[in-house]
């Protein structure tokens, strides 16, 4: 059976192997730097937490804004700035995701006076996220999955057979050394190990919270990691994957952040 072009493009991604670039029809070319657009807070302060949102594999910036994730932040009354960026697939393909978020985006922020910086992934966005609070420990506040992709199946077969994350063993390297250019998704599995029975005195690793439909093509591998995370920071809807469950998803879970609101 012929696997379609999104999943061929992130089988490839998961397993850091070459991506097969025939395959994955209409990705975009990867620019340097990575295209940014900031939405600032109605907050009448100096804000210094900012909301990183990384879309789809095949959506653009433009749709947090219309489907309603920026004016949640705002309605919040939220001090947060939301910084959108178009982290599309070609900077996945030619794996430079994390070199340009550290450099396009990360960088100029704490330039910018931001000292709390949340990512809000959504599919492979909260992948990437992921990866990036995994490869930099310490420097987010905060991660927001919705849907996330996370490998492969067979993967996540792999430790639903061994009982879970607790139980699964998975490499015997340690994940927080010798992190290769292109972390795959074995390691990352074994750095979300670590949220089970986290505590503060453990490796650097921010607040996740996890989001999805119960339905969702993925929602195998999403339920492996809800049951390492604490109840609170799981949240679920009915359906599959796509907008309309992760902005039910989003009203549901902003409340629930550790977000600072404006005065007054």
């Amino acid at each position: 059976m012929k696997l379609p072009s999104t999943r061929l493009c992130l089988v490839a991604l998961g397993i850091g192997a070459a991506l097969l670039v025939a395959a994955c029809g209409g990705i975009r070319k990867a620019t340097v730097p990575m295209a940014t657009t900031l939405e600032k807070s109605n907050c009448a302060r100096n804000v210094d937490t900012l909301l990183v949102m990384l879309p789809g594999a095949y959506s653009t910036p433009d749709e947090f804004t219309r489907e309603g994730f920026v004016s949640a932040v705002r309605d919040a009354r939220l001090a947060a700035d939301v910084m959108l960026v178009d982290a599309h697939l070609g900077y996945y393909n030619n794996r430079s995701i994390l070199d340009r978020l550290s450099a396009d985006v990360m960088a100029p922020a704490r330039q910018h006076g931001y000292r709390h910086i949340w990512i809000v992934g959504i599919s492979v966005g909260g992948f990437g996220g992921l990866l990036y609070a995994q490869t930099h420990p310490g420097e987010l506040s905060g991660v927001v999955t919705l849907a996330p992709y996370l490998g492969e199946r067979a993967q996540s077969t792999d430790i639903a057979n061994a009982g879970g994350l607790a139980q699964w063993h998975g490499p015997l390297a340690d994940p927080g050394e010798g992190i290769p250019r292109a972390p795959n998704e074995t390691q990352l599995w074994q750095w979300l190990r670590g949220y089970v029975g986290f505590t503060q005195t453990a490796a650097p690793r921010p607040p996740l919270y996890l989001g999805y439909g119960v339905d969702d093509r993925f929602a195998f591998s999403h339920r492996l990691l809800a049951a390492a995370l604490p109840a609170e920071r799981v949240f679920t809807t009915e359906g599959g994957h796509d907008w309309p469950e992760w902005k039910r998803l989003w009203q549901r879970m902003l409340p629930t952040l550790p977000l600072p609101g404006c005065p007054g």
